[in-house]
């Protein structure tokens, strides 16, 4: 009786999770989803810990982001489980912080108050554009060509930042990069977890990745490598929310009862709030063509269904972080470890949502996940997300350029907006120049004039 008794409660299980997210038409499963969250929640928790760090630079206080970072990132990705029904998650974006504390509080001199205030306006930008079809009318103009490009790109990428954290890749004067001390101890636990989640690849077995960074985690602990704190336990009860609960200060940002000429006004907040939604926008859209497309998530004219869904969750998610005191909240590329993995619907997302409330009261069991264990994840996905590049027709010039230019320059700039500009600016000059002008979108000449103007506005 037990055992017919777990049958019914796991067939009702599937059965709720069809009913919700329509499993069958993914040709996916309860226990793939979830190991798949799993994975995905593994290779990005990180920002848990670092988004304090940069944030208190800025003279907040990092319990607080800490919360603040947990609740919107379980937030966002909630809204692209049950919204969108995308594998995507969401949490505050590296590079947006960064732009947040050095940029806008540190040199222009705003307060981390006002600089949340210039985040929630840009979040209010993108559910109107959103709402209004733009953004999905731009992702829609993007050739088919430089949509794989930005899969493969992005796989350079996020392999380029794995083979940067596990120490393996380091600055250098001389080359700009090179190797970087391959005794390392951490450093030889990362080229271990590299192989030994090769190897599990490569022997077909499920959950490689997810199994690789835990082999490597517990290798870690046995090594000494990876170490209990002193005070560590299991539960703790996570700090509070109110140090950046509802700290906008709209009226400061805005110049409010301030002798500031108009012009200057309106150009300095304007840059602010716009570079926030500008830098998002680009990220967003990368990621949700290249991981879209190393899923086969998009149609016949690479396109995505439900992509205005997935593109108002991630507008309203960055809305909302700003109200419970973070930087802009995106889509996260590490959902390609978990697409890897199998994700396809939101039942992904809804797990690493969880874990994300979760993390909550265990963070320092979160906290042992050292970034070790998760930099050989990160190059697999590169690994596996380069297959787009096939698709490409390079035999044709005016296609292999500008997809070639936005491969390298994600890596190189350590941008995925960058390499996107580089691809949409060079496309329509070498399709003009071969007479092919009829096969370029009028959003991709937008764009491309867009792009030219940042440049020329950061080099001034």
């Amino acid at each position: 009786m037990e055992k017919v008794s777990k049958v019914r409660n796991k067939n009702s299980l599937e059965n709720l999770a069809n009913r919700i997210w329509r499993l069958e038409n993914y040709n996916t499963n309860v226990k793939t989803e979830i190991l798949a969250g799993i994975t995905t929640f593994i290779t990005m928790a990180y920002i848990m810990f670092v988004n304090p760090i940069i944030l208190k630079e800025a003279g907040m206080d990092a319990g607080a982001v800490f919360v603040a970072t947990c609740l919107s990132a379980a937030i966002g990705t909630f809204m692209m489980a049950f919204y969108a029904n995308y594998p995507f998650a969401q949490a505050p974006g590296m590079g947006l912080n960064a732009f947040f504390t050095y940029t806008v509080v540190l040199t222009m001199g705003y307060t981390w108050q006002q600089a949340l205030a210039a985040v929630f306006f840009s979040g209010i930008i993108f559910i109107l554009i959103t709402l209004f079809g733009i953004r999905e009318m731009i992702v829609d103009a993007i050739p088919m060509s430089l949509k794989y490009a930005v899969s493969g790109g992005i796989g350079l990428f996020i392999a380029f930042i794995g083979l940067k954290n596990a120490g393996i890749i380091v600055a250098n004067q001389a080359t700009y990069i090179g190797f970087g001390d391959l005794t390392n101890p951490g450093t030889l636990l990362a080229i271990a977890g590299l192989f030994i989640t090769a190897i599990l690849m490569s022997r077909n077995i499920k959950g490689s990745i997810l199994l690789g960074i835990l082999i490597t985690t517990v290798l870690g602990l046995f090594t000494g490598i990876v170490k209990l704190p002193s005070d560590f336990s299991v539960i703790k009860m996570p700090p509070s929310l109110a140090p950046t609960f509802l700290k906008l200060d709209i009226k400061g940002l805005l110049g409010i009862g301030e002798n500031i000429g108009f012009i200057s006004l309106v150009t300095s907040v304007l840059y602010v709030v716009l570079s926030f939604a500008f830098v998002d926008l680009f990220d967003t859209i990368g990621t949700f063509i290249g991981t879209g497309s190393k899923a086969g998530m998009l149609d016949e004219n690479g396109k995505m269904p439900n992509m205005k869904k997935g593109l108002m969750s991630d507008a309203i998610a960055t809305t909302i972080g700003s109200l419970l005191g973070t930087s802009t909240v995106t889509t996260y590329v590490e959902s390609a470890a978990g697409i890897a993995e199998g994700g396809r619907t939101g039942l992904t997302a809804f797990v690493t949502g969880i874990l994300f409330l979760v993390a909550l009261f265990f963070s320092p069991i979160a906290l042992l996940v050292p970034t070790e264990a998760t930099a050989p994840a990160l190059i697999i996905v590169g690994v596996l997300m380069m297959g787009s590049i096939k698709k490409i027709n390079f035999e044709d010039f005016t296609e292999a350029m500008p997809a070639f230019l936005t491969i390298i320059a994600m890596p190189f700039t350590f941008s995925i907006a960058n390499g996107i500009a580089a691809g949409l600016i060079a496309y329509p000059i070498v399709k003009i120049a071969s007479g092919k002008a009829k096969e370029i979108h009028p959003m991709v000449y937008f764009l491309a004039i867009l792009f030219i103007l940042r440049f020329i506005t950061l080099s001034e």
